[in-house]
């Protein structure tokens, strides 16, 4: 009964928080806060800029080692049970193929930063 009554309770305040978080920005509208420059210089170029690769690849690079930082917390609280063997495999199979998976983009020169 407290699982229920604690999943509904968050899952209304997470409800209401979203539908005020669309509701507010629209009560105060007016045309410098919704043009895309609202430092008051004049546009020097187009707003539409194409995105750059290397901020792409480097954050794919920062998410690939957080995924595995993420993976390898769980270790110590798992030393504490009966039986390490099961999580041991998994983290060791989970991290194989994210190494493996650097080792790939590595070969193919996905990591190239300077063209």
């Amino acid at each position: 009964m407290n699982l229920i009554l604690s999943l509904l309770i968050n899952s209304t305040l997470a409800l209401l928080l979203v539908i005020i978080a669309f509701w507010l920005p629209q009560l105060n509208v007016y045309s410098e806060k919704s043009s895309p420059y609202e430092c008051g210089f004049d546009p020097m170029g187009s707003a539409r800029l194409p995105f750059s690769m290397k901020f792409f690849l480097v954050a794919i690079t920062f998410l690939l080692f957080d995924l595995e930082i993420a993976l390898l917390l769980p270790l110590p609280w798992a030393s504490q049970t009966g039986s390490l063997n099961p999580a041991l495999t998994m983290a060791l199979i989970l991290l194989s193929l994210l190494a493996l998976g650097l080792a790939y983009e590595w070969s193919q020169k996905g990591l190239e930063w300077t063209e």
